[in-house]
């Protein structure tokens, strides 16, 4: 699999930590000459930088002028885009709790960062053709309401693949999405991500949080980000050529129906 990805260009968001992280040093790994995006840098985005040569583009994609950069940066010819911007917040105080601006918030970093990025990065793929991988969840499949503005974004995103690979498909670009159960990443495990805030919640730990949700897991443990990101760069490659609008579930077996 070394060097499959040769010179091809992969622009890779919310690559800062996780599953983006990840996937961009994967995509490295392979070759791909990578355009990473986050609002900030990290150490580990940093070191794959100096030692790979990917560039960072610090930008917001929730605001246009990012996605506007990101465009630039990213120029007239882009292989592989990763849409990975998302966040999920425990919603401990039930539906009733949240506002019109959270569910506003929400929807646009789960939703409507991924089609303005594609809709930016679009017109430099047909000319060659190329892949768009869109990291979903099994929450788009697993309604939660404890993530219920989540979970509802996910569905649409994964609803967004779908539609778009039939629309672009026949022209050469190949629109995917990917669907992570727990993973191992600040989302789930971070300060205040949502183990610490189910915790503080039910009057558990953190540590007892993430067993009972391990515990829901065929596997007995949550995903890897380098797992999701071995994935990526499956569905970017040609071997996967004649996959389009497919949904791959990388979650230990916590989904169990078909």
């Amino acid at each position: 699999m070394a060097q499959e990805l040769q010179d091809r260009v992969a622009v890779v968001t919310g690559a800062s930590k996780g599953i983006g992280l990840a996937a961009a040093e994967a995509l490295a790994a392979v070759g791909a000459r990578v355009v990473a995006v986050s609002r900030t840098s990290s150490p580990g985005l940093e070191a794959l930088v100096e030692e790979t040569g990917a560039r960072w583009v610090p930008a917001d994609l929730s605001d246009p002028q990012g996605v506007a950069r990101l465009a630039e940066a990213a120029g007239s010819r882009v292989d592989i885009l990763v849409n990975n911007v998302g966040s999920a917040v425990a919603r401990t105080g039930g539906f009733l709790s949240i506002t019109d601006d959270q569910w506003r918030r929400s929807l646009d970093l789960n939703l409507l960062v991924a089609v303005s990025v594609t809709r930016a990065i679009l017109p430099a793929m047909l000319e060659a053709g190329g892949s768009v991988i869109n990291i979903g969840s099994v929450n788009a499949v697993f309604p939660d309401p404890a993530v219920i503005d989540y979970s509802a974004g996910k569905a649409a995103l994964v609803n967004f693949s779908k539609a778009l690979s039939k629309e672009f498909g026949g022209r050469g670009v190949r629109v995917n999405s990917i669907s992570p159960g727990p993973v191992e990443t600040d989302l789930w495990l971070g300060a205040g991500g949502i183990a610490d805030a189910t915790a503080a919640a039910a009057g558990l730990t953190p540590d007892q949080v993430r067993a009972q949700a391990a515990g829901g897991i065929v596997s007995g443990r949550f995903s890897r980000p380098q797992e999701v990101a071995e994935f990526v760069v499956f569905l970017a490659s040609d071997r996967t050529a004649n996959v389009l609008g497919a949904d791959f579930t990388v979650d230990g077996g916590f989904i169990t129906t078909t």
